[in-house]
């Protein structure tokens, strides 16, 4: 299992969707000191005030991103134990790139809308590694169909 090279991308995937939920994916500083930023879990805006800091932040609609990414990383990492099953591993990582396409899909959404409505703010890590994660379940499927090839011409010769 551990000696197979989709095993190692599938990995991959897992660590890069788990990372994505932590990251911030956009984020924004106002001129008046008041700091935005979009995680998969929450939003939540900063500013600093007399008293200290207050820190509001807004959890639904956008954990439906790490809903996405969760279930991303879970189907991966079910992948990986599959090995013995090379059309079930084919089926999951072709679900869990549609998984995958849904987190980057209500990432962006929900970035540029707050971009839109702020007026600015940049993208930052936890956007991007969901695209790593999508090479890299591309690449374990096309090693997975590789393997499956060659047991095929492997029995085709008995």
């Amino acid at each position: 299992m551990w000696q197979r090279i989709q095993t190692l991308f599938l990995i991959i995937v897992v660590i890069s969707l788990i990372g994505s939920i932590f990251l911030p994916i956009w984020y924004f500083t106002e001129a008046s000191g008041k700091k935005h930023a979009l995680y998969a879990l929450h939003y939540t805006t900063k500013e600093a005030s007399s008293n200290g800091e207050t820190r509001v932040s807004a959890y639904m609609p956008y954990s439906i991103t790490a809903m996405f990414a969760v279930a991303g990383a879970t189907v991966a990492f079910i992948s990986i134990g599959k090995f013995k099953n090379r059309y079930t591993q084919m089926k999951l990582g072709a679900f869990n790139s549609l998984l995958i396409a849904g987190t980057m899909a209500s990432a962006v959404y929900f970035a540029t809308q707050l971009s839109k409505t702020v007026g600015g703010g940049a993208f930052s890590l936890g956007l991007w590694l969901p695209g790593a994660a999508v090479v890299c379940n591309l690449l374990a499927n096309q090693f997975i169909r590789r393997d499956e090839r060659i047991v095929k011409d492997s029995d085709r010769l008995r």
